[in-house]
């Protein structure tokens, strides 16, 4: 597979400002207080293929206003987004075992590849991203996330134990640390974008995550260890100097908005497709507490309509009437992305979602009525 097989016309989403107003050529300046610029564009993480040296080159090609760190896991055990993140893990190793990722005294022979892909991958990056001077997003499993996925040493998942629990987030919160200011020493130029990835976090606190046995549930986690938890990962990473700002992205209904606020969350990242006017208000108050909106609103599912990109963004200019918003700050304060990652797409696929992403984004920018 080969990103590059296919080149381009470039598109520009023209510099607006606060007022809407056009600001001529060059990149546009991020708005007060948003960790992203007008009519940015990202993807969730995901990529399909193997090959990262292309990946990489795409990604700063295709997306340039706001580039990713691809995570590639058609390479195998390891290269997904959990594998990847318990590779960041400081002083915790694990092991992949029939029913899946363990804690264990000693590294496993997954690990260690898991930590080989990660590696590659950064230095890959670091190779293609030469020069480079702009926000740059890097995305990592969550805590919660995380002690979902592994199972304690006996069996039991990770979650039923908030001391587990704490170890797991201290762990990231420290391995997450030392990778960005590695990563900021790589790419000097770099204004660094940390999504935090929580996915299981709805399923956690609605006590929906299901023991190994699969017979029972761990009994639902309260507000405040939720909070305190992304708090310490969410804050170790907006510490270190090169980071812009840290947030939380989470795919799942019903994202706790107020929850990821009052934890740190700079900006918040959902599928915008999924949300139902009972959380109006919830998007409302996180709008007018400043923070910044990555939309999903192109879909990845095979054979999804992506030939008019004014209908994609309706979901979002509908939300934006309903609140009372000023049409010119929906395109400042929304970023937009797929609903998902696009691990299970086709190239060709892939592709097509992130140009329909960059309509999609020129469309809010410039008509957002």
């Amino acid at each position: 597979m080969n990103w590059s097989a296919v080149e381009r016309e470039p598109e520009r989403v023209p510099a607006v400002d606060g007022a809407g107003q056009d600001r001529g050529e060059g990149a546009p300046a991020a708005p007060k207080g948003l960790p992203w610029a007008a009519g940015c564009v990202s993807g969730v993480g995901s990529l399909p293929g193997v090959d990262p040296v292309e990946a990489a080159r795409y990604v700063l090609g295709e997306v340039p206003e706001l580039p990713f760190l691809p995570e590639l896991p058609g390479r195998g055990l390891g290269a997904d987004m959990i594998g990847r993140s318990l590779a960041v893990l400081v002083d915790m190793p694990v092991d992949h075992q029939p029913s899946g990722w363990r804690l264990v005294p000693r590294p496993g022979l997954e690990l260690r590849r898991a930590r080989d892909f990660l590696e590659h991958d950064l230095d890959v990056f670091t190779e293609a991203a030469a020069g480079y001077t702009g926000p740059l997003k890097v995305a990592f499993a969550g805590p919660w996330t995380l002690a979902s996925s592994v199972e304690l040493p006996r069996g039991h998942k990770a979650l039923s134990d908030q001391g587990a629990v704490r170890d797991i987030a201290e762990a990231l919160a420290e391995g997450l640390a030392l990778l960005l200011a590695d990563l900021g020493r790589r790419i000097p130029g770099a204004r660094l974008l940390v999504q935090i990835d929580e996915p299981s976090l709805p399923a956690v606190l609605a006590g929906r995550i299901r023991t190994p046995s699969g017979f029972s549930v761990v009994p639902a986690v309260e507000e405040g260890p939720a909070i305190e938890r992304l708090a310490a990962v969410l804050g170790a990473a907006a510490a270190v100097g090169p980071v812009a700002a840290a947030g939380v992205h989470c795919c799942a209904p019903q994202v706790p908005l107020d929850l990821l606020r009052r934890a740190g969350a700079r900006f918040v990242g959902l599928d915008a497709t999924l949300l139902t006017r009972a959380e109006d208000d919830a998007v409302g108050e996180a709008v007018d507490a400043g923070l910044g909106l990555m939309f999903g609103l192109v879909p990845t599912s095979r054979g999804a309509d992506l030939s008019d990109p004014r209908r994609t963004v309706m979901v979002a200019v509908d939300l934006w009437r309903r609140l009372g918003f000023a049409p010119d700050r929906l395109g400042e304060v929304v970023a937009v992305t797929p609903t998902c990652g696009l691990a299970d797409a086709s190239l060709d696929d892939a592709r097509s979602v992130l140009r329909h992403c960059r309509q999609a984004a020129r469309v809010l920018v410039e008509s957002p009525e």
